[in-house]
C-alpha cells in the first residue's frame, strides 16, 4: 500500500459530491465517456462498485491563490463541475472473485508523474484486501501505452472483443492477472509499490526544494 501521508496527494472514495468533475473529466478524455447519470447511479445504488479519487492538496488549500486570479478563470476552478484538486479516479466492480477494473482515468496535464499508477495500484491493493482472486480489465488494442502499464502488474491478454468500443468499433483485448493471493503476485505488487512510493517521494522532496530555492 502507497503511503500519500507525506506527499501532495490523497486518494478517498468517491462521493456523490465528485460525480460533477469526474464527469467533466472523463468527457476530455474518452470519445465514448460514461454519462454523468451512469456515474450517479454507480456511487449511490451499485454495492459491487469500488472508486477511488485522486486529489491534489495544493489545490484544496489555496483559496487566497484563486482570489487572485482573473474572475473569468476563477468562477471555472471553484465551479462543481470541475473541481481542478480533483486529478483522476479510478473504479472496480467485485463480483464473487473478480475485480473487473471498469475506469481509470487521469487529466492529461498531470500524465507522466506516476499518478495513473498510483490509481492502478491502489485498486488491485483494494481488491486484494477485499479478497478479489484476480482482476480483469478491457483496454483498446491501439491503447499500448496502457497495456505497458497493465503488464508491468502481471495483466495478460487472454481475449479480444470484436468491436467493443462503440465510437469507432475498436477491438478491446481482455487482460486478466493470475491469483492475487498469491504470494508471487502480492510480491510483485509489494515491490512495484515500494518502487512507487520512491518516485512519489522524491517528486515530492524536488518540489519541496524547489519552493524554499524560490
Amino acid at each position: 500500500m502507497i503511503d500519500l501521508s507525506g506527499t501532495s496527494y490523497t486518494l478517498s472514495p468517491m462521493t456523490l459530491d465528485d460525480v460533477q468533475t469526474v464527469h467533466t473529466i472523463e468527457e476530455e478524455i474518452y470519445t465514448a465517456p460514461w454519462s454523468l447519470g451512469a456515474f450517479v447511479q454507480e456511487v449511490r445504488d451499485n454495492r459491487s462498485a469500488h472508486y477511488l479519487v485522486l486529489r491534489y492538496k495544493p489545490y484544496e488549500y489555496e483559496p487566497f491563490a484563486r482570489r487572485m486570479l482573473p474572475r473569468g478563470l476563477r468562477h471555472h476552478l471553484n465551479s462543481p463541475h470541475n473541481d481542478p484538486a480533483i486529478l483522476g479516479y479510478g473504479g472496480f466492480w467485485l463480483y464473487v472473485d473478480e475485480a473487473h477494473i471498469c475506469t481509470l482515468a487521469l487529466r492529461e496535464s498531470w500524465r507522466g508523474r506516476g499518478l495513473g499508477e498510483l490509481l492502478l495500484n491502489s485498486l488491485l491493493d483494494a481488491a486484494l484486501k477485499q479478497g478479489a482472486a484476480f482482476a480483469t480489465l478491457e483496454v483498446r488494442v491501439s491503447n499500448l501505452r496502457a497495456q505497458g502499464l497493465y503488464g508491468k502488474y502481471g495483466f495478460r491478454t487472454v481475449g479480444r472483443r470484436v468491436g467493443y468500443y462503440t465510437d469507432n468499433h475498436e477491438d478491446a483485448y481482455i487482460m486478466s492477472t493470475e491469483s492475487l493471493q498469491d504470494s508471487a503476485y502480492q510480491a510483485l505488487l509489494a515491490a512495484h509499490s515500494q518502487a512507487l512510493q520512491e518516485r512519489l517521494d522524491a517528486d515530492e522532496a524536488a518540489r519541496s526544494g524547489s519552493r524554499i530555492g524560490s
